[in-house]
């Protein structure tokens, strides 16, 4: 028997709907059912075999779920939650995939009046810049990490299951503080989407900036690719950990003036000691 016996997936994109093609995979879901605006898109989920049935009204949806994933824009995690409040059963867990956790557990807290004891705060550290159902892929999770951040209301049981719905997937699980996530993130992956949609969108208000992509190398291609991924789900993000992706850009400005001082005065031997020390770094983690 399936440790999920009936998955609601919330926000059937690229992560919700990964997910539970990998779930499928592992023979470790019974049914899933997905909740959605778009007809469309939930609609190619069921045809693609992600969703066995779909859903516009979560509180419906949720009602025979014993796991129910919030795949949505953080923004929209407060409306869901009220959604589903009444109608969530007693033993359901609750988890989310959101890339911020502190605005996502008040959000949560908000929704529902306190923070439910099954309720698990989860990130995948994974993706593409594609987005919707057709996106999703059961490989996306193999060998990333996911990163569970339980609170003191959590009971360990919840966690556990949680844990083992991404093990089941082939991730790397971890645990730690929110705050500590949060802060972690906005280094790691909010200021580089910063750095990729200004670059993009600096050289796309140039005056010659259709010869500017023309020209551009593979260089540009990679550094560039995560401008492709969904605004409306950066905006929230942005939003969200305001104060963390903050600090992490203004240690990067200073970065950067350390760089343009070294270019202005010449300093052959500064650029080689940062570029040498960026490199002894990219180096290390990508072995």
């Amino acid at each position: 028997m399936p440790d999920i016996a009936r998955l609601c997936i919330i926000g059937v994109g690229l992560i919700g709907g990964s997910l539970a093609l990998a779930l499928r995979q592992a023979g470790a879901v019974g049914s899933v059912i997905g909740v959605g605006r778009s007809a469309a898109n939930l609609e190619e989920a069921v045809r693609l075999g992600i969703i066995d049935s779909y859903s516009h009204d979560a509180a419906t949806a949720v009602e025979s779920a014993d796991m129910v994933v919030l795949a949505v824009p953080v923004g929209s995690i407060r409306p869901v939650c009220e959604q589903i409040r009444d109608h969530l059963p007693a033993d359901a867990i609750l988890t989310d995939v959101g890339s911020v956790k502190a605005d996502v557990v008040e959000q949560v807290r908000a929704g529902f009046g306190e923070l439910p004891a099954r309720f698990v705060p989860g990130h995948p550290i994974a993706g593409t810049e594609k987005s919707g159902a057709a996106a999703a892929f059961p490989e996306l999770y193999q060998g990333r990490r996911v990163l569970l951040t339980p609170l003191q209301e959590t009971f360990p049981e919840a966690l556990a299951k949680v844990r083992r719905m991404w093990e089941s997937v082939g991730a790397e699980v971890e645990t730690m503080t929110v705050e500590h996530h949060d802060t972690v993130l906005a280094a790691t992956s909010h200021l580089p989407h910063m750095l990729a949609f200004g670059l993009v969108d600096s050289l796309a208000r140039q005056q010659d900036s259709d010869e500017i992509f023309r020209y551009a190398a593979g260089g540009f291609r990679d550094f560039t690719r995560i401008a492709s991924s969904d605004p409306v789900m950066w905006r929230d993000i942005c939003m969200h950990n305001g104060p963390a992706l903050l600090g992490a850009m203004s240690r990067f400005e200073e970065e950067m003036a350390e760089l343009r001082d070294a270019i202005e005065q010449g300093d052959s031997d500064r650029l080689v000691e940062i570029f040498s020390r960026a490199k002894a770094a990219r180096d290390k983690f990508a072995g």
